[in-house]
């Protein structure tokens, strides 16, 4: 029987000290022999039915992750279209709640409608920001520059008392942190960071029924039976969430219904005990340093202000971190070890 060990080590071999899955995750073997197969798929002419199989698994993985039912997810390519079409269901006029210097993804397509009143607090305030005639609130569960984890009982709450809905990109989340989908009206995610899939696979965990939410971008795969709907207008939408579906990427779904097996497979609070074991260790040694890092209890990022200019001379020396905002920002993964954490910290002790 395969421990959590050393089945990380038959599916990462990594070349270099890798830190740095805030910005991307590594793709485990079974992903890169799933996107090598795929293309040759392409390459032969042989038909590509099994690739639309691989999106519905997918699917279905992200929402058993998600703890909700396969028909309130759906699929598209990232968390900026996703949130267009959160955006685009608002009437003019409506408030959205968003915290201060969040990911551009999350709030940049509401500012974009420009009728909206989009209005930016502190983090640690979201929650007590929350007030009549809010319409939505949108945060990412763990802030993507420093890994501050948003308070989202208090902030649920919150949005209940006063009639807001919810939107969370738990992007920075999603594969080492357990999610609860059903405790907000949208939740939604890329598949290329923690759950460790190639780029242009994204998720959106809609209402059961949809609340007033538009298929806008709905093409021919939003359609009920979509081989049936590939020309003229769309005349039955899809029951589920697939009607807000977006034409998949199928080579990257392909790749990313294997790494999604491997989460499932290792756990999310198996990865969730592991990451934060090692983000603590590294709290820790920078203490013996003389650095403080951004308080984020509990994230499995951390981000150290002043040392962002170090990432360059890190690199050079085999370990990938981040600069972020001049903050040097570590995330650290499935893959990643005590002897990762120590080589970081031999370095910029140097």
């Amino acid at each position: 029987m395969e421990t959590f060990e050393s089945l990380i080590r038959s599916e990462f071999a990594p070349k270099r000290t890798f830190l740095n899955t805030a910005s991307s995750g590594l793709l485990p073997a079974r992903t890169v022999a799933a996107l090598q197969e795929a293309a040759l798929m392409r390459a032969d002419g042989r038909p590509l039915d099994a690739l639309y199989g691989d999106v519905e698994t997918a699917r279905a993985a992200f929402a058993r992750l998600a703890g909700v039912p396969a028909g309130r997810v759906a699929a598209g390519s990232s968390v900026a279209a996703h949130t267009g079409l959160v955006a685009a269901s608002l009437p003019a006029g409506a408030e959205v709640l968003t915290a201060e210097d969040d990911f551009t993804s999350v709030v940049n397509p509401f500012h974009a409608r420009g009728d909206l009143k989009v209005r930016a607090v502190p983090l640690e305030r979201i929650a007590e920001s929350v007030r009549p005639g809010t319409a939505l609130v949108a945060v990412s569960s763990a802030q993507s520059a420093d890994g501050r984890i948003a308070d989202l009982p208090a902030l649920r709450e919150a949005a209940r008392e006063h009639g807001a809905r919810t939107y969370v990109d738990v992007s920075q989340s999603a594969g080492w942190l357990p999610m609860e989908a059903d405790a907000y009206d949208y939740t939604v995610a890329v598949g290329y960071k923690w759950l460790l899939g190639p780029h242009g696979v994204g998720f959106l965990v809609v209402p059961e029924d949809f609340e007033e939410l538009t298929p806008i971008l709905a093409g021919w795969v939003a359609g009920e039976n979509p081989w049936d709907s590939c020309y003229g207008p769309v005349t039955e939408l899809a029951h589920s969430a697939r009607r807000f579906d977006l034409p998949p990427a199928l080579f990257s779904y392909a790749g990313l219904r294997r790494s999604l097996e491997l989460v499932e497979e290792l756990g999310v609070d198996a990865i969730h005990a592991h990451d934060l074991a090692l983000a603590d260790r590294f709290r820790t040694g920078l203490a013996t340093l003389g650095h403080e890092p951004v308080p984020a209890p509990g994230s499995a990022i951390v981000s150290v202000p002043g040392l962002g200019h170090r990432q360059a001379d890190l690199s050079s020396a085999g370990i990938e971190v981040s600069n972020r905002a001049g903050n040097l920002r570590a995330s650290f993964h499935l893959y990643n070890t005590t002897a990762d954490v120590d080589r970081l910290l031999n370095v910029l002790s140097g």
